[in-house]
């Protein structure tokens, strides 16, 4: 009996990695207490994901536990054993405003529950390849200072840059910068997970995504770009747009398109690894652009207004450089483009 243990797998990218790995054959162990009920609100609940997961995946077994919770994680790992060949952490507490109101529960969440799952997974299968879902926000507001261009609808980095082509790589400094304190917690865990598997020699990545989505994203104000807007556009909730005239630009990778590079990780892993894992220059959009898309899929306005402020920290030009993982990982490749993402999810809003 081989197990994944994924953590968060009622939000969007661990209910994708539970189905995905057990579709592979594998038994799946989901960990998740639905505190993004407690983030976001009740319409952010993961309850109806785990009880999909519970319905259709035979061989899924759901623990309603904090990784906070110490003694209850090393327990649950020591039960679990040498049948453990997987942990996808992707649990989290995701939202930069959301982090400056309760810091210490960011922190905790983010950071001290990272160690303690590596802590577990260490003592009680070091043999498990351990995944963890981490941010382009650990660069924090470095690629604010990259020469950016603004355009009619779009920031835009200067077509004679290194990174025009195909986006901002590992090599970008996550040091003298501002983060938020979400960014600040996700970089704990980050350097945490890249030393467990350097230091112990464990098998561990860090994926650094973009704006992570799909149709099964509960999307919120706070968290949530694309699955949020779509909603907004469809139910005529309004919507706020927050500083650089909105010309802001996101990279958006589809869930399933992430969990396809767990999986091929997990089939042929290495330890210590740093990947920019998002939609590269093959699925990007300024904040104009995802409305006017919102707009043509769905057929309505949307109500939306313009805040002035940016959020703290937050990036003006974001596209994630794929081909360290792709030089690594060669036959992984992307099966959704931005328009199938946004149809994906206006089918999923209207039930279609």
């Amino acid at each position: 009996m081989a197990i994944v243990l994924v953590s968060g797998s009622g939000g969007l990218i661990g209910s994708e990695t539970c189905k995905r790995f057990h579709a592979e054959g594998l038994d799946i162990v989901g960990v998740d207490n639905d505190m993004r009920a407690y983030f976001f609100g009740s319409d952010a609940s993961t309850a109806p994901t785990r009880a999909s997961l519970e319905k259709s995946l035979p061989r899924y077994h759901h623990e309603t536990l904090d990784i906070r919770d110490r003694p209850a994680l090393e327990s649950l790992l020591a039960r679990l054993g040498p049948n453990l060949v997987a942990v996808v952490h992707t649990a989290a507490q995701p939202s930069h405003d959301w982090a400056a109101r309760e810091p210490h529960t960011d922190f905790t969440v983010n950071a001290v529950g990272t160690l303690n799952l590596l802590e577990a997974t260490r003592l009680h299968a070091p043999q498990a390849v351990f995944i963890f879902t981490s941010t382009n926000k650990v660069y924090g507001d470095t690629p604010n200072r990259l020469p950016l261009i603004e355009q009619e609808r779009r920031w835009e980095i200067a077509s004679d840059h290194p990174f025009f082509a195909c986006g901002i790589d590992e090599s970008m400094s996550i040091d003298q910068s501002k983060h938020s304190l979400f960014g600040a917690s996700k970089v704990a865990a980050d350097i945490l997970v890249q030393e467990y598997g350097r230091y112990f020699g464990m098998k561990t990545a860090c994926f650094r995504g973009g704006c992570l989505t799909g149709p099964a994203h509960a999307g919120a104000e706070l968290h949530g770009f694309l699955s949020y807007l779509m909603k907004c556009t469809v139910t005529g909730k309004p919507y706020r747009v927050f500083g650089y005239q909105g010309k802001q630009v996101r990279d958006n990778i589809h869930s399933h398109d992430l969990v396809d590079a767990f999986w091929h990780f997990f089939q042929n892993p290495r330890s210590g690894e740093v990947y920019n894992l998002g939609g590269s220059r093959h699925s990007n959009c300024s904040m104009l652009e995802a409305i006017d898309l919102c707009q043509e899929i769905s057929g309505r306005q949307l109500d939306w207004t313009y805040v002035e402020d940016n959020r703290i920290g937050d990036h003006i030009w974001w596209v994630s450089d794929v081909r360290r993982f792709q030089s690594h990982y060669p036959t992984w490749t992307y099966r959704y483009s931005l328009r199938g993402i946004l149809e994906e999810i206006h089918a999923a809003c209207t039930g279609c």
